[in-house]
């Protein structure tokens, strides 16, 4: 199986609202906000040199739009390659959640009773706390 490398976040939102259909760059800036809830937003600049960039890596094609008065817009498609890398990087993201998920626990916190807190479930399971147990000093090997 080949590895696939992890995606800047703005290639990935890229990537996947143009697997909605054919948009122009200012139409992918919206949705991505819009599709992550304001916790990505493209600025024009980044926009294009990540559009050059993919063009360049042959995931995403320039196309003019056939709509009457709009004809000179440009608008960006996704190539089969650029479906294939959005592909690949959605299973590394389910592999990593997969993992975290096998090995930590959400727990809430005492104090707050709000607040969520990540904790490694594999030494509590096994009845050993490895904070409280090893007392050698951690060596780098």
């Amino acid at each position: 199986m080949k590895r696939s490398e992890p995606m800047s976040e703005s290639y990935y939102y890229i990537l996947l609202c143009l697997a909605r259909g054919a948009n122009h760059g200012y139409g992918i800036m919206q949705m991505t906000e819009r599709l992550s809830g304001g916790d990505v937003t493209i600025g024009s600049g980044t926009m294009y040199g990540a559009t050059v960039n993919m063009m360049k890596k042959g995931w995403i094609r320039e196309i003019l739009s056939d709509e009457p008065g709009l004809e000179r817009r440009r608008l960006y498609q996704l190539t089969e390659a650029g479906r294939e890398a959005l592909l690949a990087e959605i299973a590394r993201l389910r592999r990593m959640l997969k993992n975290a998920e096998e090995n930590t626990l959400a727990v809430r916190c005492s104090d707050t009773g709000d607040e969520e807190r990540l904790v490694d479930i594999h030494p509590i399971a096994n009845g050993v706390n490895d904070f409280e147990h090893n007392t050698s000093p951690q060596r780098s090997i």
